[in-house]
């Protein structure tokens, strides 16, 4: 037997905090929400559970599970973000290994984890297929985030097994979002990752992933959504390297104004 912390990140999550939290509360011994600055009614509704978020401003994602993680009470943590909603099936297989045997803290459990975009359930949703399987479950003295800026993932653990169940991923609830996830995503791969500064290379990309993403997929049965989806990955494929390409000019455009300004002075001097 043994108790978990459930580890919950938000940022203006008003939308689905009671849905998510409903299942939380059957299942944990501790919920810790951290907070990256929600101006919606993210934090009444916390207080209305009896929960008070801590804030934290972001950085990545996985800073953030690391840093909430390691506010727990209890060793065993179940990460989740606050579009991820559990089932009664998945609910009730971890009630049930908690009233087992303490595993050995290399075990790390995963998710299965369905994607929702605008409202409909898909089958990929780029890089990803649904569903997916992350860990999320796991003893945090075995097991972390690994640091990648994008599509982090929790490393250390020996084994896992997959949790029974339908784990409802609502994400890109409207258009909106779906580009502000789009410019943030690509941003922060470019800002932590090498690309290359290539145009050719975007172009070449972008085509590979609407036939890739949106055509062989199947992608283009879902229509509307289908679009989305598709050209979320086309869009994706291109900004990472049309970004990387920009500021890679802007970097040298600057440089040269500085070469220049140095030189006149020592001209004048």
């Amino acid at each position: 037997m043994f108790k978990l912390s459930v580890c919950l990140l938000t940022y203006n999550s008003a939308r689905l905090l009671p849905d998510v939290l409903d299942p939380l509360i059957k299942i944990a011994d501790e919920i810790i929400i951290m907070d990256s600055g929600s101006i919606d009614d993210t934090i009444n509704i916390s207080r209305g559970y009896g929960i008070e978020p801590i804030y934290q401003p972001f950085k990545t994602h996985s800073q953030q599970m690391n840093h909430v993680t390691g506010l727990a009470s209890h060793d065993w943590v179940l990460c989740m973000d606050s579009d991820e909603i559990l089932d009664e099936q998945t609910t009730a297989f971890i009630l049930m290994l908690k009233a087992g045997e303490e595993p050995g803290r290399e075990q790390a459990w995963r998710l299965s984890r369905y994607w929702f975009v605008l409202g409909e359930q898909v089958r990929t949703i780029y890089p990803i297929s649904s569903p997916d399987f992350p860990v999320r479950l796991y003893n945090r003295k075995q097991t972390k985030f690994n640091d990648r800026p994008v599509d982090d993932q929790a490393v250390g653990y020996s084994h896992s097994s997959v949790i029974p169940g339908f784990v409802r991923h609502d994400t890109f609830y409207n258009i909106h979002e779906v580009f502000n996830k789009l410019n943030s995503y690509t941003t922060r791969l470019v800002l932590n990752k090498k690309i290359k500064p290539s145009l050719l290379r975007g172009v070449v990309s972008a085509i590979g992933a609407f036939f890739k993403w949106y055509l062989f997929s199947g992608a283009w049965r879902k229509g509307r959504v289908g679009l989305v989806t598709g050209l979320y990955a086309t869009f994706y494929s291109f900004l990472k390297y049309f970004k990387a390409w920009y500021w890679h000019a802007e970097s040298k455009k600057q440089a040269r104004k500085g070469n220049t300004s140095s030189a006149r002075s020592q001209h004048q001097d």
